[in-house]
């Protein structure tokens, strides 16, 4: 069986091989999954880097989360069946031919969601519904993001329309706004103009901010304090600048403003069982009606993954890059 591993931490077009392997062969509680599509993710670059919150043992697979086909179940394993097609996040090593998984953390999967949708469902898309629950935001209110483009940020605008939530989509330039419009999210700011802040601001009128969601660093998570509504809650994601946030202590003070750390993964970890379920549900039930539309930017073979993580490729990517064993 050949899967893609790393020896070291590094550079991941640099540090990533393919393996001949043993095939894994599921304990009681796992079943075996043979990959169809795995997805790519920002997380799953971090932890090659070793720069992510927890660091694997090395030697070390690669992969998070992937759509397949059971083809093994462990002997306590209820309620499955081989050539289920099911999607599962939060594990390792689905840059694989085959992986194993904890049955509990297997979600069975509609026909009516094709493979490339499926490869990405849950890990972004679950990350963005809990962003609208952390920032406890109600239909009617407003939340603002910069890196809007990004899978979270689709994500994000398109699950919140669907609750009645506003949302307003900070991207670099015109053509990623233009990206944006084309799958159907609106109120897009480009931080090129001049005048884009002002722009907001005539946007919401008389209403005010009340989420922000920064995956930036750097002056753009101060832009979006700046802009933030009286007791908003700005969450801080991600630091795409490499800079530390920039934010001015009035804001924080006067506007009564409240900056949290958001870890999706560990946030899961910690959810209860009804509570993973209800929002599992609301994803595929968007999904399979259309309402949720994740683009792809391109499929690749593990004899290609080097360049599938390379700069080049990641960089210039329109949606998530998948791996196909």
């Amino acid at each position: 069986m050949r899967s893609v591993t790393y020896n070291e931490f590094g550079k991941p077009s640099d540090v990533l091989t393919i393996t001949d392997s043993p095939m894994p062969e599921p304990k009681e509680n796992e079943v075996r999954i043979k990959t169809i599509l795995s997805s790519i993710h920002n997380h799953d670059l971090i932890t090659i880097q070793g720069q992510y919150g927890t660091k694997p043992k090395l030697p070390a697979l690669a992969g998070s989360e992937a759509v397949g086909t059971i083809d093994a179940i462990g002997t306590s394993v209820k309620g499955m069946q081989a050539g289920q097609r099911v999607v599962v996040t939060g594990v390792e090593g689905t840059w694989a031919e085959y992986f194993t998984a904890p049955a509990s953390s297997v979600i069975p999967i509609p026909d009516a969601i094709d493979d490339e949708m499926a490869a990405q469902l849950i890990a972004m898309p679950m990350s963005a519904l809990m962003l609208i629950e952390f920032l406890e935001l109600e239909k009617g209110q407003w939340v603002i993001q910069n890196a809007a483009n990004g899978a979270v940020g689709e994500s994000l605008a398109m699950l919140a329309a669907e609750r009645g939530i506003n949302t307003i989509n900070v991207v670099r330039s015109k053509e990623s706004a233009n990206e944006l419009t084309e799958i159907g999210i609106t109120e897009n700011n480009v931080v090129s103009d001049d005048d884009w802040k002002d722009q907001v601001r005539q946007l919401i009128g008389d209403a005010k901010i009340s989420g922000a969601v920064d995956s930036v660093g750097g002056q753009s998570g101060g832009d979006l304090l700046s802009l933030l509504g009286h007791g908003g809650i700005i969450a801080a994601v991600g630091a795409m600048s490499g800079q530390p946030l920039a934010l001015n202590p009035t804001h924080l003070i006067f506007k009564q403003a409240t900056l949290k750390g958001f870890w999706g993964g560990a946030l899961m970890q910690k959810m209860d069982a009804d509570n993973k379920s209800r929002l599992i549900k609301e994803l595929i039930e968007r999904a399979a009606s259309g309402k949720l539309k994740l683009p792809t930017g391109g499929i690749y073979t593990l004899d290609n993954i080097n360049e599938a993580v390379s700069g080049k490729v990641q960089s210039g990517k329109k949606g998530k890059v998948l791996i196909k064993p």
